[in-house]
């Protein structure tokens, strides 16, 4: 089908096998709800449908496919972690906590963030949080072109570690155990001959494990601190 959003017109108010009245809303509830427990694979008319207690097909009626369901998806995630953010105060206590925020907010739908960290929705709650991300920039004395690309830098190294740690999240315990456990264990044993540096720093290795999301916060806001002058 073709890309955009499905016309007001085509959207019809009938109730479900179950007696509910289906509603983009109530679609982008299930899908959050399915892909919360089972991953992207929920993500299917089929599974919608199942679950609706609806026609596949009436989906289609409200998107105009599968991966116009996951932006709005993705623009419900935004709103719900942009949902009364209005900073007026100081730009970089604005911008800290608008990556909390954004992080925080993918890190609540791991099996979604994946999938949904790197697009753009082009809906409603998207436009509001980039309004407020480049006005925060613009603040801080950037021109215009400039305030830009540090939000583009800004956003794209939130989300990057957002998906990164909520991937990490959504790997099967067993696997996130080992993956965590490597550090401690599996470094440890290196040969100090054939690689002097990990040994030097062995017992702090197992930081490794550890998210780097603050670190990497704090040192890109430290940068355009130095930047803004």
């Amino acid at each position: 089908m073709a890309a955009g959003r499905v016309p007001v017109e085509r959207r019809r108010r009938r109730p479900t096998k179950t007696g509910t009245v289906l509603t983009e809303e109530l679609i982008v509830d299930c899908a959050l709800r399915l892909a919360g427990e089972h991953g992207a694979e929920a993500l299917s008319v089929r599974r919608l449908g199942a679950a609706l207690g609806c026609d596949p097909s009436a989906l289609y009626r409200y998107f105009h496919d599968t991966d116009d369901l996951l932006l709005a998806v993705a623009d419900r995630i935004i709103g719900e972690t942009m949902g009364g953010f209005a900073p007026a105060g100081d730009w970089l206590a604005g911008l800290r906590e608008m990556a909390h925020r954004v992080y925080g907010g993918y890190s609540r739908h791991p099996k979604i963030a994946a999938l949904a960290a790197y697009r753009v929705t082009r809906r409603p709650h998207e436009f509001r949080a980039v309004e407020i991300g480049i006005g925060l920039m613009l603040r801080g004395g950037f021109d215009k072109a400039t305030a830009v690309r540090h939000y583009a830098a800004f956003i794209d190294t939130v989300l990057g570690h957002a998906a990164l740690d909520a991937a990490h999240a959504a790997l099967a315990p067993e696997r996130r155990g080992a993956d965590t456990r490597a550090w401690a264990e599996a470094y440890q044993g290196l040969s100090a001959d054939e690689f002097p540096q990990l040994a030097e720093v062995r017992r702090e290795l197992p930081l490794m494990a550890v998210s780097s999301f603050e670190t990497a916060l704090e040192l890109f806001l430290s940068a355009l601190e130095v930047r803004a002058g």
